[in-house]
């Protein structure tokens, strides 16, 4: 990079809000896909003329700009491989406004999810969006990607629960979209373009947040199965019938061996019989609704291949089962050096459909893949188990997931469902979308970015 431009950061930033030194730059050069690149500086913005003031500079000089929260993203959205200044928000943290009656809240991108959970945590109000990372992921992060968690299938993932944003686009002019209501027909619906554009089309540096009152009451049920198939078909029916759950969540019979041993070791493990597959299922409401909804999820949950189903016996019960979903990700890097986690998803009708192709793609390339996720919104997070060192292993893995992306297209879903496209998707866009759409996004991108320095190399195949 210039030595010129290098300063000229400096001057705007101050000492310490420019890091150069090769040591310090390692730690923002990669991602939770172990993807890793080398950035030729590290910008530590405070405010949005900062921002704007950094994307300028870069402009002129044609330095590539990748924009980063904590680093949790797992398809190398966040790793700098054209080099040039990664904009870390982690100094533009600030929780700006809560605003109860309005339900918003007003923050910077730089600030955790978990965070701002607790905050409106007071006001009896959260925001829906709860990717497993939450404690440690920032809103800008869940913003570029559109990130979701179990409780999508009821309140939406990011895109749905966020009224306005202010960013900087690549041309370093400060944009603002949307306003602080529920409802709008004031032009073009650019909020939404932003959110799970992964940084290509502008730096988001404030949102004003959509927020839900909290469930007086919670209750989870546990539902046993055969096979994955008799799962899969519960799924269907549970959301066929009138009570939406506030979280269904899926896992087959691998992910319940593994969840079974986790509540072992947190000493809870007596309340997990083996099973082909297990469904946890969650309703949310007031004390007068909840038994008629539980009842009615209940009801659905049983049939073809259900061994069991029965509710957690208090909330300590419920936060065991969930604290073995959410382990179950880490916890797959213990059966095999090597693990692809995808985040396809389909509509919910084709979630059979998925779950028996998976299976028959496992079988005939000789891969394991595990599979667990987000039912309710057809979102399965497929895991394909192998050792990089084994050759063979790891060319069977790769034409697996090739065949996966190409089943789900074929069932009218898409590439992913909430992790977003980065690195690891890119080759399988144009099959994804086609020549026209991708075009389209083109010329988008262009609009924003007119020299292409916002996260070049991601999203959008060449």
């Amino acid at each position: 990079m210039n030595p010129g431009l290098l300063e000229e950061l400096r001057q705007l930033l101050g000492a310490d809000g420019l890091l150069s030194d090769p040591s310090e730059r390692l730690a923002y050069g990669y991602d939770n896909s172990r993807r890793q690149a080398m950035p030729d500086a590290v910008a530590l913005p405070t405010s949005r003329e900062q921002v704007q003031g950094i994307v300028r500079l870069c402009r002129r000089d044609k330095v590539a700009i990748t924009a980063r929260g904590r680093g949790t993203n797992t398809t190398g959205a966040s790793v700098p491989i054209a080099g040039g200044v990664v904009v870390s928000f982690e100094l533009m943290a600030r929780l700006l406004a809560i605003r109860p009656g309005d339900r918003v809240a007003v923050v910077e991108p730089g600030l955790l999810n978990g965070d701002l959970q607790t905050a409106l945590r007071e006001h009896g109000l959260f925001w829906p969006p709860d990717p497993t990372s939450a404690p440690y992921c920032t809103i800008g992060g869940n913003l570029a990607c559109n990130a979701g968690g179990p409780r999508a299938v009821k309140y939406g993932a990011t895109r749905d629960n966020v009224l306005a944003i202010t960013a900087v686009t690549g041309a370093g002019e400060l944009v603002k979209f949307g306003a602080a209501t529920t409802k709008g027909a004031t032009g073009y619906d650019l909020s939404r373009l932003l959110i799970g554009s992964e940084g290509t089309l502008a730096l988001i540096v404030e949102a004003t947040l959509k927020l839900t009152p909290l469930a007086p009451e919670r209750r989870a049920l546990r539902a046993l199965y055969l096979d994955v198939a008799s799962a899969a078909a519960a799924v269907a029916r549970l959301m066929a019938q009138s009570v939406t759950p506030s979280m269904l969540e899926f896992m087959d019979g691998d992910c319940v061996l593994l969840a079974r041993d986790f509540l072992v070791k947190s000493g809870g493990g007596a309340e997990l019989p083996e099973a082909g597959a297990l469904l946890m299922i969650e309703a949310d409401g007031d004390a007068a609704t909840l038994p008629s909804a539980i009842a009615a999820l209940s009801a659905a949950a049983n049939g073809d291949g259900c061994l069991d189903v029965a509710t957690a016996a208090d909330e300590a019960a419920r936060e065991r089962l969930w604290s073995a979903r959410k382990a179950l990700s880490p916890a797959l890097r213990t059966i095999a050096a090597g693990k692809i986690n995808e985040d396809v998803v389909v509509p919910v009708s084709r979630l059979p459909d998925l779950v028996e192709r998976v299976r028959a793609i496992a079988e005939a390339r000789q891969t394991k893949i595990v599979c667990f996720g987000h039912a309710g919104n057809g979102n399965l997070h497929v895991n394909l188990l192998y050792d990089p060192a084994d050759a063979g292993q790891t060319t069977r893995a790769e034409a697996a997931l090739a065949e996966v992306f190409a089943t789900v297209i074929a069932l009218g879903g898409q590439l992913s469902g909430e992790h977003g496209i980065g690195l690891g998707k890119l080759n399988f866009m144009a099959q994804a979308l086609g020549a026209e759409t991708l075009a389209a996004m083109r010329a988008i991108k262009q609009v924003f970015d007119p020299d292409g320095i916002l996260n070049p190399g991601k999203v959008l195949p060449p």
